[in-house]
């Protein structure tokens, strides 16, 4: 494989994660804003559910070697911060 494909391979992994990322902090908005409390079991099972898959997609680039570890840290963590916030948004209201 030559270096311009395997630096598009290593792009086009990092992307459909972060668009993963982004459909994870979507689901918990419209879940927070129609269906039930951050404190409700049901909203801590699918956050934990999505997370976890999440995680696990990182972990198998990264053994891959398509995304690199600090990177795909780096993704969960910003995730975290914003479900964070959208949560302390919703606890205000």
């Amino acid at each position: 494989m030559s270096p311009e494909m395997a630096t598009g391979h290593r792009e086009k992994a990092f992307e459909l994660l972060q668009a993963d990322a982004a459909k994870i902090l979507k689901l918990i908005e419209v879940q927070m804003e129609n269906l039930t409390m951050p404190q409700c079991p049901l909203y801590e099972e699918v956050l934990d559910t999505q997370m976890f898959g999440l995680s696990r997609e990182i972990d198998f680039a990264v053994r891959l070697n398509l995304v690199d570890e600090e990177d795909g840290k780096g993704l969960l963590e910003s995730l975290e911060r914003q479900l964070t916030a959208l949560h302390e948004a919703s606890m205000r209201k």
